[in-house]
């Protein structure tokens, strides 16, 4: 994993809607994972939420597809040690959360480490592709961090 960027954005910037969510149902991990609906805050929350935040990080990742599970693990402990930057601060997640290497979520229902997942930046509505120009054949992942 390699950072390429990390920009500063607005975060008046992020549009939030129902479409990502939508799209969310048709992934295997739909209704398997806590960063993920339906256990992820609504398009209508986020909303909400992020319009209290006037910052956020919008950070690139390289990874190596070849070790997708290993590469997105760093990217998200990669966001999760960029929250530190503030009391509010708040990671996104590239897809679903897989900290660890087996989910005993997907399991029992039970989240062994649920002071560190947090929402699928599709899951509560972000249009990434309205932040980035998307390209299918590049090797990355992107979060997002709202800092202030």
């Amino acid at each position: 994993m390699r950072v390429i960027y990390e920009k500063e954005i607005d975060a008046g910037s992020i549009v939030i809607s129902p479409r990502p969510v939508w799209k969310c149902r048709a992934c295997p991990m739909y209704g398997k994972n806590p960063s993920c609906p339906p256990h992820a805050p609504s398009w209508m929350e986020a909303r909400e939420w992020i319009s209290h935040f006037s910052r956020a990080l919008l950070i690139k990742f390289e990874i190596d597809y070849e070790n997708f599970e290993r590469e997105k693990r760093e990217v998200i402990r990669y966001l999760l040690k960029k929250e530190e930057s503030g009391p509010y601060a708040m990671a996104l997640f590239p897809g679903n959360c897989n900290l660890c290497d087996e989910c005993e979520f997907t399991k029992s229902g039970k989240c062994v480490m649920p002071t560190k997942v947090r929402p699928s930046i599709n899951a509560i509505g972000v249009e990434i592709s309205k932040l980035v120009k998307i390209d299918f054949g590049e090797s990355v992942l992107y979060g997002l961090v709202l800092i202030d």
